[in-house]
């Protein structure tokens, strides 16, 4: 099964767009979404600050601050294993 990370902060318009949009996709492709708060750890601040929400597969971004469906459906068509 696919992962997928969506770095944000609460009150984030943007992030919840984005949030918003993946649900669209959880019908026709199997991922799991972990939503991490960047504000809880002060290096994932630095590191994605204004750049929020950014969507990763473990530390490579697929999309930031608006969802880009062509990238997370060739990501989500990847067969697994294949990073």
């Amino acid at each position: 099964m696919k992962h997928l990370t969506l770095y944000g902060r609460p009150g984030c318009h943007l992030c919840e767009d984005m949030r918003a949009a993946l649900e669209e996709y959880r019908a026709g492709f199997n991922f799991i979404l972990t939503e991490i708060d960047i504000d809880s750890d002060a290096a994932l601040a630095e590191r994605y600050g204004l750049l929020i929400p950014v969507l990763a597969d473990a530390d490579r971004a697929i999309c930031q601050a608006f969802l880009d469906p062509a990238a997370l459906r060739a990501f989500l068509d990847r067969p697994e294993g294949n990073g």
